[in-house]
């Protein structure tokens, strides 16, 4: 088949978190499988800085990087604007040898209009994954005109959409998606990157850490709704129970890191408190591989790929009990859930773990047991390829 994704920032983009890398896993597997991949994405690096390449091949996918016209809307609302996408899809789709399917990534953004206005046009089928999107958190005036004047048709008009979890089938039911229409398929990863682990010590080494420290992990967004408030208030109480302990927190400022500095200042929990920005590549994995437990305290999730790396690197995980989180860690058996926004008994189930590395361990073991069976990219494609053929053959 020919397929051709399209979302608003891709590889080498890894600022902008999850989206980026399961759209790149899914293209890299779809290509190995031999099916012709197509990536129209924006030229967005982060939020100040531009991919410099406007056409490249990555994986044997296609990749073009449309202009943004201005970064300054991408830094001040995420807004992507990529108006010589238009043209290009518009010749692409116009000629005999077009696209036999179009997969749309997140929810409300301006590729998806131009896609669905063209896709329509033309009579090229697209399926729309929202990647937890579809709910309104921010931003409610933009969201209210976007919903109003594209997002209706936007789902009416697709094929299918595409659902991480059962959190999402219920908020695509709710945005009047017919049943039938809407198609449950996990995130997975490719597990081919989890095979040659750093060894462990390097994250340490790197930053000078004692090899006795023990390490809780955080890795995501710094953005208000990963919870690191709660997160912060809670190791507070970890340091007066534990000794010898590191709270390291990696990831792009995503409009926290201020207040977070200013909380860990106000706790007088500076010097247990690591803050080493966004990690990519083998410096992300030696800090999974050097972590002991990691924690993500979000109030509000849908399908985390962090979870999926740490359970790749056999840690166990200590989530918020939000969305569907209860069907990913399982309570006990590869990590603990605590209630949203509770520091208290975060920082009890943290220092459970700490105090019992035998059990951490042996939950660790189970998530890596249970990402390789239920959440590769393998398992992840065979679904997706099963509902590309049924669109296009219908």
């Amino acid at each position: 088949m020919k397929i051709l994704s399209v979302i608003p920032y891709f590889y080498p983009a890894e600022f902008f978190g999850g989206p980026v890398k399961i759209a790149f896993d899914l293209g890299k597997e779809l290509v190995r499988r031999g099916n012709e991949v197509f990536v129209y994405t924006s030229d967005a690096l982060d939020l100040n800085n531009r991919v410099l390449k406007k056409e490249i091949e990555i994986e044997g996918m296609h990749v073009h990087y449309f202009k943004n016209v201005s970064m300054f809307s991408v830094k001040t609302s995420k807004l992507f604007l990529t108006p010589e996408m238009y043209k290009q899809l518009n010749l692409d789709l116009s000629s005999l040898d077009s696209f036999d399917i179009i997969h749309v990534h997140e929810y409300s953004t301006y590729q998806n209009i131009i896609v669905r206005q063209l896709a329509k046009k033309y009579g090229v089928p697209y399926v729309l994954q929202a990647h937890g999107s579809l709910p309104i958190i921010g931003r409610e005036g933009r969201r209210w005109i976007f919903d109003a004047f594209f997002g209706h048709r936007l789902l009416k008009d697709s094929a299918r959409v595409i659902a991480l979890n059962r959190m999402e089938v219920d908020q695509y039911s709710l945005a009047g998606v017919p049943h039938e229409k809407i198609a449950l398929v996990p995130n997975g990863i490719d597990l081919s990157q989890f095979v040659d682990l750093p060894n462990r010590g390097c994250f340490r080494k790197k930053f000078g850490l004692d090899e006795n420290k023990r390490i809780l992990l955080f890795l995501g967004r710094l953005n208000k709704i990963k919870g690191l408030d709660t997160l912060a208030i809670a190791f507070k109480q970890v340091v007066e129970e534990s000794k010898n302990v590191l709270l390291v927190i990696a990831g792009p400022d995503d409009g926290y890191l201020n207040s977070l500095k200013n909380l860990v200042c106000s706790l007088k929990i500076n010097d247990n408190v690591l803050l080493v920005g966004p990690l990519y590549g083998d410096d992300k994995l030696a800090a999974y591989v050097d972590a002991d437990v990691y924690v993500l305290p979000s109030t509000y999730e849908t399908f985390p790929v962090s979870i999926l790396e740490a359970y790749a690197c056999s840690k166990p995980v200590i989530a918020s009990k939000v969305g569907n989180l209860n069907d990913l860690v399982l309570d006990g058996v590869t990590g603990l859930l605590v209630e949203p926004g509770s520091a208290d008994k975060l920082a009890r189930s943290v220092v459970s773990l700490l105090n019992d590395p035998k059990k951490g361990k042996e939950m660790g073991l189970n998530g890596r047991r249970l990402v390789y069976e239920s959440y590769n990219t393998g398992r992840v494609a065979d679904l997706l390829e099963n509902i590309y053929k049924t669109i296009v053959c219908s």
